[in-house]
């Protein structure tokens, strides 16, 4: 299972998005964007279940490639 910050830097390759592009399409303030994409879900901020829905979004990507990082990180 790929961990969230993993998920986010791949697809944010792939899409040539910067942190702050993606917390630009998204509306999720740039700190919180850098946290996600460098330390996961396991980090010190760790993303809501709106924020991951708005990260998929904007990535287009299935909600379900998301959530399993990110519940790996919390545990």
């Amino acid at each position: 299972m790929a961990d969230l910050s993993h998920v986010l830097k791949a697809a944010m390759r792939r899409r040539h998005l910067s942190v702050q592009g993606l917390a630009d399409r998204t509306g999720i303030r740039t700190p919180r964007v850098r946290v996600f994409v460098q330390d996961g879900a396991g980090g010190p901020v760790p993303p809501t279940e709106q924020e991951l829905r708005e990260l998929a979004e904007a990535l287009d990507l299935p909600l379900t490639e998301l959530l399993p990082g990110a519940l790996a990180g919390a545990g």
